[in-house]
């Protein structure tokens, strides 16, 4: 069935820009000015796009070791904090986090006496961070814990302390092995980054909103949004598999 599914949409498409009464492909077409326009129009929010992912993606990394390591403590209390983070950013939905971030959070900065307003831009990218960032924290928990245990008393052994062990020791191999799990989840970031059309930022999908409409052909429209999504996945994946190979995590280009 897979197989039949890539020549199908061929046929569709191939059909569809053969019939004008039913089909709009000239929107989106290059040879012609407008459907020029329109995909510049439309590739124009792959910048925000990139951006807000990139950020949001460092962000995730970082908060998501602070989150995990806690987590790692042979202290009960310790260990509560990583558990109530990780279990309460999970539970909230990426869309009402989003909402409660962009219109809530400078109402709590107001009542603090703090006047910080929170754009579009940043709005979205705090958003991601801290939700991605409980996923990320569960990574690095599960990758540090695969590290044999004698390696952690080796390092003490020749007198290095907790944080020079995690640092020399356990997180450059624990990183090795959680690389791909972590571009599974900037891949998610990119993806997840569409939400933030709702609150106004002109990235990919609110650069398509707009264009569906003016023009009135959501399906075509829609149909190189995807495949503007699908190009940011391959670039990714790509550079992902190539880092592997440089870091050693695939084993197979060694």
């Amino acid at each position: 069935m897979k197989r039949a599914f890539l020549p199908l949409t061929v046929l569709v498409l191939v059909a569809g820009c053969s019939s004008s009464q039913n089909w709009g492909w000239y929107v989106i077409d290059p040879t012609t000015e407008s459907g020029w326009t329109n995909v510049k129009f439309l590739a124009s929010g792959m910048g925000a796009t990139i951006q807000i992912s990139l950020i949001a993606a460092v962000l995730s990394i970082v908060i998501g070791l602070i989150v995990a390591l806690p987590g790692l403590s042979e202290k009960r209390g310790w260990r509560l904090v990583n558990r109530v983070y990780v279990e309460f950013i999970r539970s909230i939905p990426l869309l009402p986090m989003l909402f409660w971030v962009f219109y809530g959070m400078p109402i709590v900065f107001r009542s603090m006496g703090l006047n910080i307003p929170i754009d579009p831009f940043w709005g979205a990218i705090i958003t991601l961070a801290v939700s991605d960032s409980a996923f990320t924290a569960e990574i690095y928990r599960a990758g540090i814990q695969s590290i044999a245990r004698g390696q952690s008393e080796a390092a003490q052994t020749i007198g290095l302390n907790y944080y020079q062990t995690m640092r020399y020791v356990i997180l450059p191999q624990a990183i090795r092995r959680i690389l791909p799990p972590l571009a599974n989840q900037f891949i998610y970031i990119v993806k997840m980054s569409a939400f933030a059309s709702v609150i106004g930022m002109q990235e990919l999908t609110r650069r398509a909103n707009e264009l569906v409409v003016t023009e009135y052909r959501p399906l075509e429209i829609y149909t190189l949004l995807i495949f503007e999504y699908l190009l940011l996945v391959l670039i990714i994946s790509a550079g992902v598999r190539w880092l592997e190979r440089r870091m050693g995590s695939d084993e197979r280009g060694q």
